[in-house]
């Protein structure tokens, strides 16, 4: 998939879930809002209910893509027979999707009024969801081969190119120029702070100073606009693959404490869900079916 059809995709992703949000926020507003005792008298009350038409559906239909989203996604990673089908990054992508569409059908489903042990699914539903996007954000910190797999610390390293060498290469500096450029991505992390969240965004802001330096060096000099922004690029790419060195083995290890908090969680809602949805059966409430 190119990066453009790549960012066609996210972005139809991203897309059908905010369409999704605001639509369903828009029709139910006046009904969601009023209290329980108010609501037989809406005039939506028959379809928006938790066993209307529409309510009744978006339990249904919102448990079925997180039940999809969740067992595609952990057949493709833990099969072999799998591994060869499609990209890692792309099914946990559309693991995303399916697992933020449902959750918010599923709001909808309640009518936004929950008690009881359903309470507890839902509650561990949000849980799932909000550690979701931490996952996500720890995932994206470990780099990857285009498969998925994750790079060790030395195959990261191995990433790294001379990058004075290339510099030497693309363009003409003069020497103070050529060793200001260098000297900037090779600043010691550990001089920061010991503290890992204090170091991380402190030398966050000096990387910003240090592409804001670049290019003062570079405006000085009398190269072409296409030359700045080749060396601008490999300024910018040394300092991340700099800050995820000194982060990845942090990252590995949140990564692992990560899955101890979120598949329990997934777990607890996926069975009581199980159970809501057999109760519901037995009890007589049917859809469309």
């Amino acid at each position: 998939m190119s990066k453009v059809a790549h960012f066609i995709y996210i972005f139809i992703l991203s897309a059908i879930v905010l369409t999704a949000l605001i639509v369903l926020t828009y029709y139910g507003f006046s009904y969601y809002r009023l209290g329980i005792e108010d609501r037989p008298f809406h005039a939506n009350d028959f379809s928006l209910r938790p066993s209307g038409i529409l309510g009744h559906g978006f339990g249904i239909i919102g448990s079925f893509f997180m039940l999809i989203g969740v067992s595609f996604y952990m057949v493709r990673k833990r099969f072999r027979v799998f591994l060869k089908v499609g990209i890692l990054k792309h099914w946990l992508e559309f693991h995303i999707f399916l697992c933020s569409l449902g959750p918010i059908l599923v709001l909808f489903h309640t009518s936004f009024k929950f008690g009881g042990v359903v309470a507890i699914s839902f509650w561990s539903m949000v849980a799932v969801f909000l550690s979701g996007i931490i996952g996500r954000f720890i995932y994206i910190q470990i780099p990857r081969t285009i498969e998925g797999r994750e790079l060790s610390l030395n195959e990261v390293r191995e990433l790294k190119s001379d990058i004075g060498e290339t510099i030497h290469k693309l363009v003409t500096l003069d020497e103070e120029s050529y060793n200001t450029i260098v000297d900037s991505t090779k600043k010691k992390v550990e001089l920061y702070h010991p503290n890992f969240l204090i170091r991380y965004f402190r030398k966050y802001n000096d990387d910003l100073k240090t592409v804001r330096n670049v290019k003062k060096v570079l405006k000085r000099n009398k190269i072409t606009k296409e030359q700045k922004k080749q060396v601008l690029s490999l300024v910018k790419s040394d300092i991340s693959l700099n800050r995820r060195i000194e982060s990845l083995v942090i990252m590995q290890e949140l990564f692992k404490y990560w899955h101890v908090a979120h598949l329990p969680f997934a777990l607890v809602m996926l069975i009581i869900m199980i159970i809501h949805v057999a109760v519901t059966i037995v009890f007589g409430y049917h859809w469309i079916f």
